[in-house]
């Protein structure tokens, strides 16, 4: 959970993770669906698949116990470089360097390397970190660094004068700790969204998302981008037209959210939509669900904002 995400946004996350799946078990026994629906709002939901698909074969190949073994756990969906190595000093107090994101600007800077934080100055930090990784408290050490990158060897205004390790700091003694990593640019693409809400009978037609790609099998409201030069009324239109093979009669507006994910930004339009006809249903990817039933499904955050809306007022 602490991979692209903060500690304060985790903790009661992981507190009710712990309520639902207990133990690997729990876990390994669960439907998917409810695995998502425990991760919703953290985002990168394939750390939630591999997490679920690392608890089905710890328990069906090796008795319900995460190993100890290093190339066994790089083999197991989820465990790069940074996770084994963080399960294996934490959990089993052997001498590996977990290498994330704080740490690696922590080292950038102790050791003066100048460049983007993009993984290139990684072997030579590794190198490093295996030299100075104490073999009694590799744990203690590997989180210690990870804390320092977090509080104190901040991305922006470092605190170097609180800092413990300031005296072996070349980006200090150079003056250079701000330029220490090279800021990253970043280019958002924007995407104006539309999506239909239908009702029949009191339920809501969701659909889910294909299982690989992005926000891979989400549930969502049927709807999509708005073309250039296209009326958001007319993109609903379209989008039910292809995906539902129905025929909009009438669009309300209701609400529009706005949600940021890593490489682009979103305005999401909600209507509430009647259509002439049937709806074309895909056997197993569309539900038709009540209203009080939405939440038991995982959906992306800025289908939650419209879910939240629907639960106020109607």
């Amino acid at each position: 959970m602490l991979q692209q995400t903060t500690v304060g946004a985790v903790v009661p996350y992981y507190a009710e993770w712990l309520k639902l799946f207990p133990d690997l078990e729990a876990l390994a026994r669960a439907p998917l669906r409810k695995v998502l629906r425990a991760w919703q709002g953290l985002g990168y939901y394939q750390r939630a698949r591999n997490l679920h698909a690392a608890a089905k074969i710890f328990v069906r190949e090796h008795g319900g116990e995460v190993p100890s073994d290093q190339q066994t756990l790089l083999g197991v969906p989820g465990f790069g470089p940074y996770t084994t190595a963080a399960v294996l000093s934490l959990a089993f107090n052997q001498p590996y360097p977990a290498l994330d994101a704080n740490v690696r600007r922590v080292m950038m800077r102790i050791m003066g390397i100048h460049g983007e934080a993009d993984g290139r100055p990684d072997k030579n930090i590794l190198e490093r970190l295996y030299d100075e990784i104490p073999p009694g408290s590799p744990g203690d050490f590997n989180q210690a660094l990870m804390e320092l990158g977090a509080l104190i060897c901040r991305s922006r205004n470092p605190l170097c004068l609180l800092c413990p390790v300031q005296h072996a700091c070349r980006a200090y003694d150079d003056g250079e700790q701000e330029i220490i990593p090279k800021p990253k640019k970043r280019s958002y693409r924007h995407i104006t969204a539309v999506v239909g809400i239908i009702e029949r009978e009191g339920r809501i037609l969701i659909q889910q998302r294909p299982p690989a790609g992005l926000l891979a099998g989400l549930w969502e409201f049927p709807g999509g981008k708005v073309k250039r030069g296209e009326s958001r009324e007319k993109a609903l239109a379209r989008e039910i037209k292809e995906e539902l093979g129905a025929e909009v009669s009438q669009a309300k507006f209701l609400i529009q959210v706005d949600h940021s994910y890593t490489q682009f930004r979103v305005d999401l339009h909600a209507f509430a939509c009647r259509i002439k006809g049937d709806v074309e249903e895909k056997a197993g990817r569309q539900k038709w669900v009540a209203l009080k039933d939405l939440r038991k499904y995982p959906f992306p955050s800025g289908s939650v904002k419209i879910i939240h809306f629907l639960e106020k007022y109607f």
